[in-house]
């Protein structure tokens, strides 16, 4: 007889490439482009791979390498408590009515999508039905 051992879920732990990229991008372009420089020095595919990366995640040409590291700081700023009761209040009751906002325009367009899907069943059963009625009885 075996036994089921649980194991507890393990949070999820970025990689290697994922925590160097996030440090360069927390050190800015300049980070990108010695990186880039040291690695044509010390074996030119490597300087080769960080330029392409950095020219197809268009890193090169933004303003700003941290703006997606702003985001996520930006966002855990946003739901902590600010101090100010009145003010956390309008912000909790703010951010309610915007999620139930958000919530109503999904479930609008869900039901325009499921519209759309039964308007074109519709035409798909007309046109066969269509099709029935001009084909020639078989003997």
């Amino acid at each position: 007889m075996t036994t089921l051992t649980q194991t507890s879920p393990v949070a999820h732990q970025p990689g290697w490439f994922a925590r160097a990229e996030n440090w360069l991008d927390a050190k800015g372009k300049g980070a990108w482009i010695a990186a880039m420089v040291l690695g044509f020095i010390l074996f030119w595919p490597v300087g080769l791979a960080l330029l392409a990366y950095m020219i197809w995640s268009k890193r090169m040409f933004n303003s700003s390498c941290r703006s997606t590291a702003k985001s996520f700081r930006t966002q855990s700023v946003a739901m902590r408590p600010t101090g100010n009761t009145a003010f956390d209040a309008y912000k909790a009751d703010t951010l309610r009515r915007l999620q139930e906002e958000q919530d109503k325009f999904e479930a609008f367009l869900e039901r325009l999508r499921d519209a759309k899907d039964k308007a074109e069943f519709d035409q798909f059963m007309d046109e066969r039905a269509k099709k029935d009625e001009e084909r020639p009885p078989e003997a």
